[in-house]
């Protein structure tokens, strides 16, 4: 990559992202992360704390302290002791809960697929960083509890479950948690080497080669019936290329970690698959720059002409890995710090815009952090 793309990249995150959202992205009192700041970088006072938000802002700063690039290590390992005191068993549930009040009462008490897999995620770091056995207890007994509170018939989970109304749950099953929780059990597999994680990572590669990934097109739709068809007709399927993406880098990383997979061979051609049907179909180029689509159909029809600030990211990180299109990555990097970064002096970001270009948000989500870091430390 150029040097001043790697200049560009490096210098923002480094010396404003990571010291402003370890700084007044944290609340000290609390010792929990702010959900999201004002664009003067004031923190927002919310009414609920999500699980999800507080283990990605612990898992990022755990990974830039081992990066060497920013050390805000022991303010996230106190994080952790508090989200693990909150939203564990609070409610004398196996799992953790979703959300808590501002005083630390429960909100949300469903359990999400999707948090546990990101505080799974965190733990994995945080033992990385810090050593501690306890991390990885932790961890084991919620992939434990994972399966008690989750399991689904015809393999992978539930996305959501309801303790206090047993057997009510959602018509419709997402890839999206499951694609994270693959995330972090390659993750614990990698900084512990217990054969147990890889194993669970095997089963959610084998769900997306047999079910999730269609046949024929290789492209991989949002949403699922119980029985892992695609809730509608095809052509008429969501998908968003941002996902496509993060499944190629996942796949190729479960290969990285696991060359002598059985499989090894149709892995590396569905990893093929999706990145190549996301870059015919999902990337668009303007006077800006490249960008990456928000959602179109399986057939490759643009849905919405909407941008997100996270898909961008995914498609650098991935194409750095590949070292592939050294052009597009140019093109992302432009359209991103022209759209996306108002003023790359400071900590902020426009996380959405709508189809006529118009911003759509009012404020700052520190859930963005997770996939800036993930794309911004290849620049370093």
């Amino acid at each position: 990559m150029d040097v001043d793309q790697r200049a560009l990249w490096s210098g923002w995150l480094t010396r404003t992202v990571l010291p402003a959202w370890s700084g007044v992205g944290f609340d000290r009192g609390r010792r929990l992360y702010h959900e999201r700041l004002t664009f003067s970088g004031e923190p927002l006072v919310l009414p609920a704390s999500r699980l999800m938000v507080q283990a990605r802002q612990i898992s990022t700063f755990c990974r830039a302290a081992l990066d060497g690039l920013h050390d805000a290590s022991a303010q996230a390992l106190a994080c952790l002791e508090e989200v693990e005191r909150l939203y564990r068993h609070r409610d004398g549930q196996a799992g953790w809960i979703f959300s808590v009040a501002p005083d630390g009462s429960p909100v949300g008490t469903q359990r999400d697929l999707y948090a546990h897999a990101f505080i799974l995620f965190a733990y994995g770091w945080a033992y990385r960083v810090s050593g501690n056995p306890d991390f990885l207890a932790v961890a084991r007994q919620t992939v434990v509890e994972l399966h008690q509170i989750f399991a689904a018939e015809h393999g992978g989970f539930l996305d959501e479950v309801s303790l206090t109304a047993p057997g009510v749950t959602g018509a419709v099953r997402h890839q999206n948690p499951h694609m994270h929780l693959l995330e972090a059990f390659l993750v614990l597999f990698e900084v512990s080497g217990d054969s147990f994680y890889l194993d669970e990572a095997t089963a959610l590669v084998r769900l997306a080669l047999e079910r999730l990934i269609q046949p024929g097109a290789g492209v991989l739709p949002e949403e699922f019936g119980a029985d892992w068809r695609p809730v509608a007709a095809s052509g008429e399927n969501r998908v968003e290329p941002g996902h496509l993406f993060e499944w190629s880098w996942l796949l190729g990383d479960y290969l990285r970690l696991n060359s002598g997979a059985q499989d090894s061979g149709a892995i590396r051609q569905a990893a093929d698959g999706l990145f190549a049907f996301g870059m015919r179909h999902g990337v668009r180029s303007d006077v800006q720059g490249a960008a990456v689509r928000d959602v179109i159909a399986d057939d490759g029809r643009s849905l919405e002409n909407a941008t997100r600030i996270w898909p961008q990211t995914e498609l650098c990180r991935l194409l750095i890995c590949r070292n592939e299109s050294p052009e597009i990555l140019r093109g992302l990097t432009e359209h991103f710090f022209a759209t996306f970064i108002p003023d790359s002096t400071r900590a902020v970001w426009i996380d959405r815009f709508d189809a006529s270009g118009r911003a759509s948000v009012a404020d700052v989500p520190a859930s963005s952090l997770y996939h800036i870091y993930g794309a911004a430390r290849e620049f370093c």
